[in-house]
């Protein structure tokens, strides 16, 4: 028998034994488990309440922040024409009184 098929036949031997260590290692940890008490129950949850009415709130507060920032972008909107208007107007005055006084 050359040196690399003994190698092989012991690296097979190794491998054989590998395995029959792992069986016997997790027939024990079966044993253990199998001898320690049953977990308990897990308590039962209790139903939270309220949980759609927070939502709801948090949808009408939003929904009513929304309409009050559409409403002040309105407003800026509307006073800035109102201004662009009354420079408008003025700078007009401003060109009568300079064309009547000379």
């Amino acid at each position: 028998m050359t040196d690399i098929q003994k190698a092989s036949q012991e690296a097979v031997e190794a491998a054989r034994q590998g395995e029959q260590f792992a069986l016997i290692l997790a027939a024990v940890q079966a044993a253990q488990m199998a001898q320690q008490a049953p977990p308990p129950y897990p308590q039962p949850v209790p139903a939270q309440s309220g949980q759609a009415a927070k939502w709801v709130g948090i949808g009408i507060g939003g929904s009513i922040f929304l309409v009050a920032f559409a409403l002040s972008a309105v407003a800026v909107a509307i006073s800035a024409v109102c201004l662009t208007i009354c420079v408008l107007v003025l700078r007009q005055v401003w060109q009568d009184i300079r064309k009547g006084g000379k």
